[in-house]
């Protein structure tokens, strides 16, 4: 039995090509998820423990809950030169510093940051051309920098810093050790330490934190233990490789999360994979019916009949799994080395390793994903009689009955779990809920396949290719829904997350127009290094003068505690302007300006803690002591400043940054917002991270995220739209195997080759849009379901992407057409009289 297995096997080999490609790719996501997080994590912690080489021990001040931390005197770095054991001492300035390019705008990074620093703390930089910054308007920039911005020794350069843009003279370009351009493609720049502190820190004679080095004989553990008994419990004392390992495992942290949605993304590719396995070997199975008959009639048992295919599935999987893990360390490799040229190269790879978690995983899961999708046809062959097998009579058409219950109750099951998933915001129960309504409806497809492929198949039966093209894909019900159903799940995905987004867009679109009744908005870009872009309040005094402006309001933003819970809070500069702005109508109160001991909140923050007006409230800013304040107004249920206190301006002095982060302007009936626009922009010359735009722009700008975020799961999701694609393939290439003598008998009776390609292209382009039209209303059911789970959460608009649905479709067509291709050509040249001579 089993040399017969290997036999039918062999004989076969496009069969077993077209089995293995589904999972070979499937596998390829899992295997190169593991091998680039794991390249990626011993290249950080490798980066991190050269970044920290020099340290010895490193004393940082700790911040007390809720507030900024202090900054080191003079005084205390003479305390840490008198403790025994340590050889030097140096005071260590930075924070964040913007450089601005020669076209006037921002320097920005794929997510590294954009730092400033004092030469003189410098430990691990080399001047390659020039030399150190010695006066106060001179720095050295780093080589990274220089080379993405265009500058060089002698050119002036303009930095952002807690204060508006100064420009600079570049005095020097440095590197780092390994000839690195940067540790990991940060921008930085190296101030003199006296314009280090005062544009880093805002403070003269402050630093950050201070950098030891030990005396000969001491190890750095003494040495810390000594600083830490020195200085007490208001410090925090690490040695550099302790730094090294806290980086490191923050970072490591974050690609363990980048590995999941890519595994997560791997698990859908194998989802699909099994459609594609479970029609494959339904198929085959079908095919060998009479075979695995006469095996019966010469007495094998059906144990055996099952252990058969099962053998199949076992070799398929196992050539797969080898396959799809070597390609998966090339991709993974590829993946890695892409990833270290963000930021110019400077992230140097340890090394592409191959995990132990990358070989099991893609064993596996190769296996088991193949052995499963190819047991259900096994246990069906395995039922079949003999003498009906030899009859032909081994695969007649069974009602649709028991499925289709079968798949309602799925369904059914699927849409509580994932009801129960958005109301506990549980993603295990969401994704679990999602899983099984789509098996759910798989099991649904076969009863609504005859008559939507009928209601497709007409647009294109307008010949008899066309008409024998639309029967062939709904003759066989059962395996035009698993075909359809591969590429069901990639288009529906897409177009659930295409749902949610659009309305999303169309929320904010609608909370614009409606209550943010401001005609200007003067923003940044947006949280950076820890801070907002900001601007200084006697710039916001001049738009508040300008000729055209009725009204302004700003405010700056911060983190506040009240207990243990952190909270966000802004600081008005009019909180009657705020909510004549935002049209936001008193619940208790009045509306009027904030006194120095007061804030406003909404009604739904007011209720869940249990405020009302006249209620004492401490919170503890970043700076000073905790303060109370008297709740003095409350306003009505809005979309608008969700989850937000507003504290009055004086509150803002205690913030991290008292300066404006955000500002809104209406103009005078009668007035144009673009003429107005025209005389603020000027006043924000010197700061180019800020912009002033009108509210269709700034809606258009927040909204614009959107986009990026559904072209990343676009192509993460195309590996499953490919598989898909490989699925339709593969169906009408045994469907064309098993269709051999039917073929030639139409040949036979007149019909040109043309005519059988045009035939199996049609049936493949009904298969196609057939799948494409249940994953749009899949997709669009998800997408309901999520937009109603988050109408809480300010998406209280429905939208559809019309446009981007029926690209879908046309894309659908597209692909059955080049799915058809090689099937079709293999179809069009079979021998007549050995198709009709076929069994």
């Amino acid at each position: 039995m089993f040399k017969a297995t290997i036999k039918s096997l062999l004989s076969r080999k496009l069969r077993l090509v077209l089995s293995a490609l589904a999972v070979v790719l499937g596998v390829m996501f899992v295997s190169g998820s593991f091998v680039l997080t794991d390249t990626l994590q011993r290249s950080f912690t490798d980066l991190f423990s050269s970044a920290y080489a020099n340290v010895d021990v490193s004393v940082i001040p700790k911040a007390e809950k809720g507030k900024q931390p202090e900054l080191l005197t003079p005084q205390a770095l003479t305390d840490l030169k008198s403790v025994n054991g340590v050889a030097k001492v140096v005071g260590d300035v930075q924070g964040s510093a913007r450089p601005i390019g020669k076209n006037g705008k921002v320097m920005t990074t794929s997510g590294a940051p954009r730092l400033g620093f004092s030469w003189a703390s410098t430990t691990n930089e080399k001047i390659r051309d020039g030399k150190p910054p010695s006066a106060d308007d001179e720095v050295a920039v780093g080589a990274y920098l220089a080379s993405t911005g265009g500058f060089k020794v002698g050119d002036e350069i303009g930095l952002l810093t807690l204060e508006p843009k100064k420009t600079f003279k570049i005095s020097g370009i440095y590197g780092y050790g390994g000839d690195r351009d940067s540790l990991g493609g940060e921008l930085s720049v190296a101030f003199t330490e006296p314009v280090a502190q005062q544009l880093l820190l805002g403070k003269k004679d402050a630093f950050s934190s201070a950098t030891l080095t030990a005396a000969q004989g001491t190890t750095d553990d003494a040495l810390r233990d000594a600083v830490a008994a020195k200085m007490g419990s208001g410090y925090d004392v690490k040695t550099g490789a302790t730094l090294a390992k806290e980086q490191a495992d923050q970072i490591n942290e974050g690609l363990k999360f980048f590995n999941y949605v890519l595994l997560g993304f791997a698990g859908i590719a194998l989802f699909v994979g099994i459609f594609i396995i479970l029609n494959t070997f339904s198929i085959i199975v079908a095919q060998r019916t009479r075979e695995l008959a006469l095996l019966r009639s010469m007495g094998a048992s059906r144990g055996q009949v099952i252990g058969s295919v099962v053998l199949e599935a076992l070799v398929i999987g196992l050539i797969a799994s080898i396959v799809g893990l070597g390609a998966g360390i090339g991709v993974g490799a590829l993946l890695a080395n892409i990833f270290s040229t963000v930021g110019g190269g400077n992230l140097h790879l340890a090394g592409i390793g191959v995990p132990m978690s990358a070989i099991i995983s893609s064993f596996a899961v190769g296996m088991i994903v193949t052995v499963i999708a190819a047991v259900m046809p096994a246990l069906r062959a395995s039922r079949i009689a003999p003498v009906a097998a030899m009859r032909e009579a081994a695969t007649p058409d069974r009602p649709l009955t028991k499925i289709t219950i079968i798949g309602a109750a799925v369904v059914a099951l699927g849409g509580t779990g994932l009801g129960f998933g958005f109301k506990q915001a549980s993603l295990p129960l969401i994704f679990g809920g999602i899983l099984v309504a789509f098996v759910g409806v798989a099991l649904l497809t076969p009863m609504l396949s005859k008559p939507m492929v009928s209601l497709i198949g007409r647009l294109l039966s307008w010949s008899m290719p066309g008409l024998l093209g639309r029967r062939n894909s709904a003759r066989n019900p059962r395996r035009t829904a698993i075909t359809a159903a591969a590429l069901m799940v990639g288009i529906s995905l897409i177009t659930g997350v295409s749902v949610v987004l659009t309305s999303a867009t169309k929320s904010i679109e609608k909370l614009a127009s409606g209550q943010l009744q401001t005609d200007l908005i003067i923003s940044g870009e947006g949280q950076m290094e820890g801070q907002p872009a900001t601007f200084k309040r006697d710039v916001f005094t001049q738009v508040e003068k300008t000729d055209g402006v009725k009204s302004a309001v700003g405010w700056s933003q911060d983190g506040v505690l009240q207990g243990d819970n952190q909270m966000f809070a802004v600081s008005v500069t009019d909180m009657p302007a705020m909510a004549s702005m935002f049209a936001l109508k008193p619940k208790s109160g009045a509306v009027a300006p904030l006194k120095d001991n007061e804030l406003a909140l909404p009604e739904d923050m007011a209720a869940e803690k249990g405020w009302s007006l006249g209620s004492k409230v401490t919170l503890q800013l970043a700076k000073g002591d905790a303060q109370t304040f008297t709740v003095g107004f409350i306003w009505a249920k809005s979309q608008v400043l969700q989850g937000a206190l507003v504290l009055p301006e004086s509150a803002g002095r205690n913030f991290r940054s008292d300066q404006i982060g955000q500002a809104f302007v209406q103009v005078n009936a009668g007035v144009s917002a673009a003429d107005v626009q025209k005389k603020i922009e000027p006043l924000f010359a010197d700061n180019p991270e800020i912009t002033v735009q009108d509210r269709s722009a700034f809606v258009k700008q927040t909204t614009s995220q959107f986009d990026t975020v559904l072209l990343m799961i676009q192509i993460l999701l195309a590996l499953a739209i490919l598989i898909a694609v490989l699925g339709v393939i593969n169906t009408l290439a045994l469907s064309v195997i098993e269709r051999t003598r039917e073929l030639g008998l139409l040949r036979a009776i007149g019909m040109r080759r043309s005519q059988v390609m045009r035939m199996i292209t049609v049936e493949s382009v009904v298969i196609s849009v057939f799948g494409a039209v249940l994953g749009l209303a899949v997709g669009v059911a998800l997408g309901l379901a999520t937009v109603q789970a988050l109408k809480d959460q300010g998406i209280s608009e429905i939208g559809f992407p019309w446009v981007t649905m029926v690209q879908y479709l046309v894309v659908a067509a597209f692909v059955g057409v080049i799915a058809a291709i090689l099937p079709a050509i293999r179809a069009a040249r079979l021998n007549v009289l050995d198709a009709i001579a076929y069994e």
